[in-house]
């Protein structure tokens, strides 16, 4: 027991190492968390965002009206450690080494196993997936803490009659969620869904408890869903989803005008707005599970990957496998696992981008679980066989390739990539404030991303002015 508690210990350390090294450099920052780190920065000097709004629900900044509630983790940082690049992210990176111990719990409340418990909080600590989004000032990220801090207490809740306190917080944790991230308002309700029908019985026989928590946590959800009555919160939703793309619906275009009677009932039936944008749905949602973006190259946008590595590691394959037909052989507990999987890249394929790594980043959690359960096995098969050389394998293999993927990550990203952070807009701040008096008038490019909010949060530009 004592030994098991040194290996979380040093899972948990190592997993801060990874995701608070060179923090503040690396990536460099990028513009949506310059707009976040600036929002705070805002609200502390004037109590209004950029834009002039009065503590906001949801902030404006480039009409992407983001969730706010990861800007209020961010105010007190940035209040304690001035407007910097550490602010903005270590409140994120520290939520995602929470994640990893959350991970250790669900695990062990649901299996009642502590060595996949510790082996799938291993797995996670050094997830290519889950370092990436936690060495950012990303709001996904956060929203997958408490999505995953939701699930834990709720299964143990349920294992102990839907006791009060941690039904309260597993609420309250999923409310959480809804209040920091787009996605996360689509995987919740799906999540919430399977958990009630899965669990109906002990909610009937324990409404006393339940029934305040559920009462509580509808208070708590007013706000944001008068904020929806507004607009703006829909305005991601607009520009983003699915029926924003034109192409099924040109496609219902083409496929009608190849028929002789382009308005006939048989055109009609086959090709229209419901089934093209229900196919163009399932191939998005399909292409989430495909073994390039998994396995191989990732996500396509260079903000959301690491040159030539897929968001697991490709010896994961074999833990996958092994662990599917395990799974096969005995299912218990396992409901709530895959369900998670497969509804994770839910928000993703509503958008008319996928695969994307970013906003099915939630699904990195039940992945890594299966992957866990894998290799569970395979310790436990060389252990009961005694196979001594196997062990080096499987560590050599699993070494290599966490080492490639830190090569790449510290070597090649921001090199291959350039772009893809803004490289160099801090830089660029630098001289412009050194250089200005040299110069009558100062032109900067808009082509890559939002430059003005880089220029706002280094500066540390009056936000009275701005507004």
């Amino acid at each position: 027991m004592k030994l098991n508690k040194l290996i979380l210990i040093a899972i948990i350390v190592l997993a801060s190492l990874l995701r608070l090294y060179k923090l503040g450099t690396m990536p460099a920052l990028n513009a949506d968390e310059a707009a976040i780190g600036y929002n705070a920065y805002s609200l502390i000097q004037t109590g209004k965002d950029e834009h002039g709004n009065p503590w906001p629900i949801h902030f404006q900044s480039f009409n992407d009206y983001k969730p706010g509630l990861y800007v209020y983790i961010v105010l007190p940082f940035v209040k304690i450690l001035g407007l910097n690049e550490w602010a903005v992210r270590f409140p994120g990176a520290l939520l995602g080494v929470a994640t990893v111990l959350v991970i250790y719990l669900l695990v062990k409340e649901l299996f009642k196993n502590e060595r996949f418990a510790i082996i799938s909080a291993s797995l996670l600590a050094i997830s290519p997936w889950h370092i990436h989004f936690s060495r950012g000032g990303w709001e996904v990220n956060v929203a997958t803490f408490f999505i995953t801090l939701g699930l834990w207490l709720f299964i143990r809740s349920a294992n102990n009659k839907l006791s009060s306190w941690p039904l309260t917080l597993s609420v309250l944790s999923f409310i959480a969620a809804l209040y920091t991230y787009h996605a996360a308002r689509v995987i919740v309700p799906l999540l919430a869904v399977f958990l009630i029908v899965k669990y109906r019985n002990e909610i009937k026989a324990n409404l006393k408890r339940t029934l305040p928590v559920v009462i509580a946590g509808a208070i708590v959800l007013l706000p944001l869903a008068i904020d929806f009555t507004r607009g703006g919160a829909f305005a991601r939703a607009a520009g983003a989803g699915l029926f924003a793309d034109p192409g099924p619906l040109s496609r219902v275009e083409e496929q009608r005008g190849e028929h002789d009677n382009f308005a006939g009932l048989t055109a009609k039936i086959f090709h229209n707005k419901p089934v093209n944008y229900f196919l163009a749905f399932a191939k998005n949602l399909a292409d989430h599970f495909s073994g390039e973006f998994i396995f191989l190259s990732g996500d396509v946008i260079q903000r959301n990957r690491v040159p030539e590595t897929g968001q697991v590691y490709l010896i994961e394959l074999v833990f996958i496998a092994v662990s599917l037909v395990a799974i096969a052989k005995n299912s218990k507990g396992w409901g709530v696992i895959f369900w998670w999987l497969v509804i994770a890249p839910t928000a993703a394929a509503l958008t008319f981008q996928a695969p994307h790594a970013l906003r099915a980043a939630n699904m990195v959690l039940p992945l890594t679980i299966v992957c866990a359960y894998g290799l569970t096995k395979l310790v436990t098969w060389l252990q009961k066989k005694n196979l001594k050389f196997g062990f080096w394998v499987l560590g050599f293999a699993i070494a290599w390739s966490f080492m490639r993927y830190a090569h790449m990550y510290w070597v090649h990203m921001a090199k291959e990539y350039p772009y893809s952070s803004q490289y160099g807009l801090k830089e660029l701040v630098s001289y412009v404030k050194e250089n200005e008096s040299k110069y009558r008038k100062i032109l900067v490019t808009n082509r890559y991303d939002q430059p003005y909010v880089l220029f706002l949060f280094y500066m540390k530009y009056d936000p009275a002015r701005f507004q």
